[in-house]
């Protein structure tokens, strides 16, 4: 049987997947974690098929929730899922290198000065920002509708977000509305439970 017939979790260089996968991620995503999720999709999901689409939704609710860079903690859980503490680490340092070398090298040749008085340089970076915006956007529309929000459902989080935009005491904490979050998804969990067993038990 030849490599390329191999299901893709078992593939013999699936370690060297891993790394140039997320190497490639964290050399051309700007913006931070949200700007990578869409690509992370695109190629976790889509291309190599490591995570089916719900798999990968909850990986990056959960992912969300921790502390720590987003796209590393996908990394790392994605690596895990497929190669145990190996696959973490390697999918960790494909995500960390080229961030690192391209901030290290920023750090050595750029400055705020050089890049705000060389308009070249200000046109290139005002041309990235529309790009990141849209790099943003994408996955929030695609995580509202695996989440399966609505019309009547998606004043939730546009009201959640104008909160904690308003940067207000307590109210504009995230951390509040993540725990909110999880309260309500056990709460409901619990019910849907109860109904199922109230059913079982008059049949």
């Amino acid at each position: 049987m030849s490599t390329e017939t191999l299901p893709a979790r078992s593939h013999p260089r699936i370690l060297w997947q891993l790394f140039t996968t997320f190497l490639k991620i964290g050399a051309f995503t700007f913006g931070g974690g949200w700007a990578m999720i869409s690509i992370i999709q695109r190629e976790v999901v889509d291309k190599h098929h490591w995570l089916e689409l719900n798999d990968f939704l909850d990986l990056l609710a959960v992912a969300q929730s921790l502390p720590g860079i987003l796209a590393v903690n996908i990394a790392v859980s994605v690596g895990d899922n497929l190669r145990g503490l190996r696959g973490s680490l390697v999918a960790a340092l494909g995500t960390i290198l080229p961030c690192f070398l391209i901030i290290l090298c920023i750090a050595i040749f750029l400055t705020p000065e050089t890049i705000t008085g060389n308009p070249t340089l200000s046109a290139i970076f005002k041309g990235i920002r529309p790009a990141v915006v849209a790099l943003i956007v994408t996955p929030v529309i695609t995580s509202a509708r695996s989440a399966k929000i609505g019309w009547k459902t998606a004043w939730i989080p546009v009201v959640v977000a104008l909160l904690i935009w308003s940067k207000l005491p307590v109210v504009s904490n995230p951390i509040l509305f993540i725990v909110l979050g999880a309260l309500i998804g056990w709460w409901h969990l619990r019910n849907v439970r109860a109904r199922n067993a109230a059913k079982g038990g008059e049949a």
